[in-house]
């Protein structure tokens, strides 16, 4: 049986970071402060790449940009295996209604917790709702900075009788108190459910509900801990309803900026009045996902011929979208675009990159509502130290079968994203994210 749904673009973009070389970064000073109200709105974090010269996590020796571009790319498929994951251990998939837009978890924030407050520094996660940070003792856990429970006064556990308790996966008692596992990409995380007050900004959020990590297992799991910006019902924005009505925004900085940072705004005021919007949808099965309808890509003036086999999809499995034929749909405009003379070479799981210097085609992203065109930024990356330069999407791996396709945050990268869930839309605007 088909699903009688609204013609999708199966277009796959790899989760691919925004890719600096740190020695781009010698040399610099830039502000690293923990002050998050040095801007105009009380209610705006600064957002940092952990490869920003102001992150603890950034690689302690210099690495070269092609080692840089390698080994992201291995996180991004482990990213993109682990939001598949989300939505294939089902029996029913109701996924094609919409597609997700998101980014790696390489986005950090500073949150303060408990009395007197605790600095740590969370991931950013919209396919996620809960929020976890690693507590004192934790095993596993690869931060040199905890979460000291017993430092402050207004911490507690969650009961297990608490509603809260049988919102969090795999909901297990410790004593009286509610306890919970989970897996995280290639990673496992045993956490007790807590409270305490959590601050952002100068927001100080009383009783917030969260995991206190007491043991991980593999690499995955970000060592910061996660601020989960989901719609679920753990989630932040549920969580702070009356304070920020369901409605942030942030705008990933370009790595051409001196500290790498961008902002995260909570709450309705101080949006963006200009901004085209696209309706978000709803998947019952994964409610707390962004969906959005992309219904078709141009590359340059050309509207890009996805073939009709790309649109198949099985409502059984939720598996059947042939996205890489759409992906080398792109990628041949590209190419044509740029010159078939002009030689390509490969770089890891970057197929479309050229030693020579190139005038390369807008690409434009056709949203149910409204289109987004990118400029060269967002689309192409360089090497800092030579003249290669290539096009920042990638086919799916060849051992991956997913129906999600991801709008990545290179090309988010300069652009305010808006999440407007009360009114079921997200808008994207330009904007210089320094």
């Amino acid at each position: 049986m088909k699903l009688s749904l609204p013609p999708l673009t199966p277009l796959f973009l790899c989760l691919f970071l925004l890719l600096i070389s740190l020695s781009q970064l010698q040399g610099l000073t830039p502000k690293c402060d923990d002050d998050d109200n040095d801007n105009h709105h009380t209610s705006t974090l600064k957002v940092f790449h952990i490869f920003s010269p102001c992150s603890p996590f950034k690689p302690k020796t210099p690495i070269s940009w092609e080692q840089t571009i390698l080994q992201l790319q291995a996180k991004d498929q482990t990213r993109l295996e682990y939001l598949s994951s989300l939505v294939a251990r089902r029996t029913v998939v109701p996924i094609a209604s919409g597609r997700q837009i998101t980014q790696s978890p390489t986005y950090i924030v500073r949150a303060k917790i408990g009395t007197p407050k605790q600095t740590l520094l969370m991931a950013m996660d919209t396919s996620n709702d809960a929020a976890w940070v690693p507590c004192s003792g934790c095993v596993g856990c690869s931060s040199s900075t905890a979460f000291a429970p017993s430092k402050s006064t207004t911490f507690r556990n969650v009961r297990c009788g608490a509603p809260q308790c049988k919102q969090v996966p795999n909901p297990t008692c410790s004593g009286s108190a509610c306890a919970f596992n989970l897996t995280y990409g290639t990673s496992s995380v045993a956490a007790t459910l807590v409270q305490d007050t959590v601050t952002l900004a100068t927001d100080p959020i009383p009783a917030y509900t969260f995991g206190c990590i007491r043991k991980t297992t593999g690499t995955s799991v970000p060592p910061q801990g996660l601020l989960g910006l989901g719609r679920g019902p753990l989630s932040l924005l549920s969580q702070t309803q009356n304070l920020y009505k369901q409605t942030f925004s942030y705008c990933l900085p370009s790595f051409k900026t001196l500290n790498y940072s961008g902002s995260l705004r909570l709450g309705p005021v101080a949006q963006p009045k200009r901004i085209k919007f696209t309706p978000l949808l709803r998947n019952p099965r994964r409610s707390s996902l962004y969906y959005v309808n992309l219904v078709a890509i141009r590359v340059g003036r050309k509207v890009v011929d996805i073939p009709p086999a790309a649109l198949a999809f099985n409502p059984t499995t939720g598996a059947g979208t042939i996205f890489d034929s759409a992906y080398i749909a792109v990628r041949n405009e590209f190419r044509r675009r740029v010159g078939r003379k002009v030689p390509v070479t490969t770089l890891g799981g970057f197929d479309t990159c050229y030693t020579v210097p190139i005038v390369a085609p807008t690409i434009t992203f056709m949203f149910s509502g409204m289109n987004v065109t990118l400029p060269t930024d967002n689309i192409l990356i360089h090497s800092s130290a030579g003249s290669t330069t290539c096009l920042a999407m990638a086919a799916a791996p060849d051992n991956l079968n997913s129906v999600l396709n991801v709008i990545a945050n290179m090309q988010q990268q300069n652009h305010r994203v808006l999440f407007d869930v009360p009114n079921s839309r997200l808008g994207v605007a330009r904007e210089p994210c320094t």
